[in-house]
């Protein structure tokens, strides 16, 4: 089996850059957060995960100086809400561009619900939401110590909200839920609908 190599600084030499294709399924940061004046603001985010479990903490990059970016510096808040099989269209849609005062949720047709701390809305429709708090914003820096324009936002689960729907016994169903991830090119989506459970020796 022949190997095609490549240094990222001297280009991949690919049709279409394959980093994101490796990496993969990433999960979705489904990011809803205002602004200073409470308007809203709802976008995913592919560069996203899990940090920690106790306490529960978060993470995503916003690769470049995006509103999200912004409304989190200002408010200290945001609120993640799972993507889904199902949201996927209104997913792609809040991931345009659009003028800061757009209401991304209006604009994929999505119902607005008040979280319980932040002040930030979440999706109506999404099985889990996490309420939380920023942390830190960390800008990112390569090898030789220069700064790029990618942030690292790191942020405290305050508040957890699950549809109980999706409850079975006592715990949260993500095959039913089918949480959505990124899978390399630009449409490019896995749906997690189910699951393998592989025992595991202690």
């Amino acid at each position: 089996m022949g190997w095609h190599f490549y240094r990222p600084e001297d280009g991949h030499g690919l049709p279409h850059d394959p980093f994101k294709a490796i990496v993969t399924p990433r999960p979705i940061g489904w990011i809803s957060t205002v602004d200073a004046e409470g308007r809203p603001n709802l976008a995913p985010y592919s560069f996203f995960n899990a940090l920690s479990s106790r306490p529960p903490i978060l993470g995503f990059a916003s690769e470049g100086r995006k509103d999200t970016l912004a409304n989190i510096e200002a408010t200290g808040e945001f609120v993640f809400n799972l993507a889904t099989g199902p949201l996927a269209a209104a997913v792609s849609l809040t991931s345009r561009t659009v003028a800061a005062d757009v209401d991304e949720m209006a604009l994929a047709g999505l119902a607005a619900a008040p979280c319980r701390i932040v002040r930030a809305p979440r999706v109506a429709a999404s099985p889990a939401a996490l309420e939380c708090r920023l942390i830190e914003v960390h800008r990112i820096t390569d090898l030789s110590g220069q700064p790029t324009d990618h942030r690292l936002v790191i942020g405290q689960v305050v508040g957890v909200h699950i549809a109980r729907d999706y409850l079975r016994d006592g715990l949260f169903d993500t095959a039913a839920a089918a949480p959505l991830a990124r899978c390399g090119y630009v449409a490019d989506y896995a749906v997690a609908d189910r699951i393998l459970s592989v025992p595991r020796e202690d």
